[in-house]
């Protein structure tokens, strides 16, 4: 039985933080990390059940072509991911009325829809990139016990070893996106890739603006780094922590992003907004 400071609920029986029942989520759910783009996931759904907001979380839940799909606004970083997918599990796994786990799982299949850095120039600007591995430099997985059953244990002590990674950044872990959610998804028409979730948008990633960096030459590490063929192919936010809890709790993850931002280019696009709209669609047909 978990206690109420352990697993905490509004007075109206919701989760804390999303403040979701059971039974508003649906088992598909698209992870946005702007809560305005729940707006757009929506706009392809035949039907709405229920909008529900808190803070930067917000959840619509309709149908689309006849499969029950969440949307659902994360906010940035992996500090969000812990929240968000402890409490979709606790709404699936736990009744909340006697706080105790429930006798049979339920899986949830998440895939989270966001924008990205580009590191390698087979994935451009305007391209897709389905995560199968995420290298997290945020350290949330740390936190948890019996992580290896769902680490790339292997990929992580080449990529430490190739950087010469620092341990005052913290200890860097290799989720492992689930295998058939990615072959899915990805289909035949986007990258398969490995992404840095990083812990910060500009010195975490290599940006320099006013102040001066700890290693200046981290983006140069990164961009070269190959293990068995394969490469880092670019930077986002949250996959790491999401990969990992997902296949801790039992859940289907994967991560896409359209590249907005070729870092080693330096260049960026203006307009990415049709890309995207296009990026969701085939998503809620894949999922």
């Amino acid at each position: 039985m978990y206690p109420a400071s352990e697993l905490i609920l509004n007075p109206d029986g919701s989760v804390f933080h999303l403040h979701l029942k059971p039974g508003q989520l649906a088992e598909k759910v698209l992870l946005v990390g702007d809560r305005s783009r729940t707006d757009l996931v929506a706009s392809f759904f035949d039907s709405i059940e229920c909008t529900v907001e808190n803070r930067e979380f917000r959840t619509i839940t309709g149908t689309y072509k006849g499969k029950r799909v969440s949307a659902l606004s994360t906010g940035i970083g992996t500090g969000n991911i812990d929240i968000v997918m402890n409490e979709l599990d606790a709404l699936v796994n736990i009744d909340l009325a006697t706080r105790c786990d429930k006798t049979e799982h339920t899986p949830l299949t998440l895939v989270r829809v966001g924008t990205s850095g580009g590191l390698q120039p087979f994935c451009p600007e305007g391209s897709f990139v389905v995560s199968q591995r995420s290298i997290g430099f945020d350290g949330v997985l740390n936190f948890y016990a019996d992580t290896e059953k769902v680490r790339d244990l292997d990929f992580e002590k080449a990529f430490v070893s190739h950087t010469g990674f620092d341990a005052s950044h913290g200890t860097p872990y290799c989720s492992i996106n689930s295998g058939e959610l990615v072959e899915r998804i990805a289909g035949k028409d986007m990258v398969r890739g490995n992404t840095i979730a990083s812990s910060g948008f500009y010195g975490p990633q290599g940006r320099r603006l006013r102040i001066p960096l700890q290693d200046e030459n981290l983006i140069s590490k990164i961009e070269s780094f190959s293990y068995n063929g394969q490469q880092i192919t670019n930077f986002e936010m949250e996959s790491s922590a999401l990969a990992g809890l997902a296949g801790m709790l039992g859940h289907q993850a994967a991560t896409v992003c359209l590249i907005i931002a070729n870092r080693v280019g330096k260049r960026f696009i203006g307009d990415y907004k049709p890309k995207m709209r296009e990026l969701v669609e085939t998503v809620l047909e894949r999922i």
